[in-house]
């Protein structure tokens, strides 16, 4: 029997590479996308379904869980992009909280009890390393992200470990729209790493899931990253402040 997989934000980036990546494993791919145009586009491309769904409405997440069925593999990926900082205004703040943080949670309260009730599934959140670090100027994608981890974290020890498994993915730089433009929170992103297509990506997550691993670190520097931050805090804050200043003089 082909496994059932849906990917939230599949009409586009990172979500279109998932879909196509899930569709040439075999699966049965429901593509998710609050654009009905890419939607379908991206579905007729790998011979799946297309939904339009809106991921800052819980009850569109319902509908898709039980339209979906028995769901083997569940991408919770559309995410938004918004910068900004202190002078960010509450419609962005409240926009970035229900795209990048509690529609993951809606996601869960859908997907998750038919998973644990079957005792097979893979439930993956799309966070970013910037909410495993940060990123510069863009307080509402930052803050948002890194509770889009935490909830991956939470639901992990809670509920992971059985037949269901739980993952979060947090790339850095990937070559999608939400990359490209100047201002200092993309040429941060840019300037961290090497930009992946968003294919490799798409390997890394289908290799995590093979492997039943938590998290999944398409760019391996976001590690080294990880442990610097950990082990010298102050120093770490210092250096990012530097490359701070560097990227607004240019």
């Amino acid at each position: 029997m082909r496994k059932i997989a849906v990917v939230t934000g599949g009409g586009s980036g990172i979500g279109r590479a998932l879909c196509r990546r899930l569709a040439s494993d075999g699966a049965h791919v429901i593509v998710a996308d609050i654009s009905r145009e890419h939607a379908e586009a991206v579905a007729t491309e790998v011979g799946g379904v297309a939904t339009v769904v809106d991921v800052t409405r819980p009850e569109d997440l319902r509908r898709l869980a039980d339209e979906a069925g028995a769901i083997d593999v569940f991408f919770s990926n559309a995410g938004r992009g918004i910068a900004g900082g202190l002078e960010a205004s509450d419609a962005d703040w409240d926009e970035a909280w229900r795209v990048n943080t509690m529609s993951h949670l809606w996601a869960a309260q859908a997907v998750l009890p038919g998973m644990l009730a079957r005792d097979r599934g893979s439930f993956i959140i799309t966070a970013s390393a910037a909410g495993l670090l940060t990123n510069l100027g863009a307080a509402p994608y930052a803050v948002t992200k890194h509770a889009a981890v935490a909830l991956a974290e939470w639901l992990a020890v809670t509920h992971g470990g059985r037949g269901t498994h739980i993952a979060c993915l947090c790339p850095m730089g990937v070559n999608t729209p939400m990359v490209h433009g100047d201002h200092v929170a993309l040429r941060s992103v840019r300037a961290g790493g090497r930009v992946l297509e968003a294919e490799e990506v798409a390997d890394a997550c289908m290799k995590a899931i093979a492997e039943r691993r938590f998290l999944i670190l398409p760019h391996a520097e976001v590690a080294g990253f990880q442990v610097r931050k950990a082990s010298d805090p102050d120093g770490w804050l210092k250096a990012m402040r530097a490359f701070q200043d560097k990227l607004e003089k240019k």
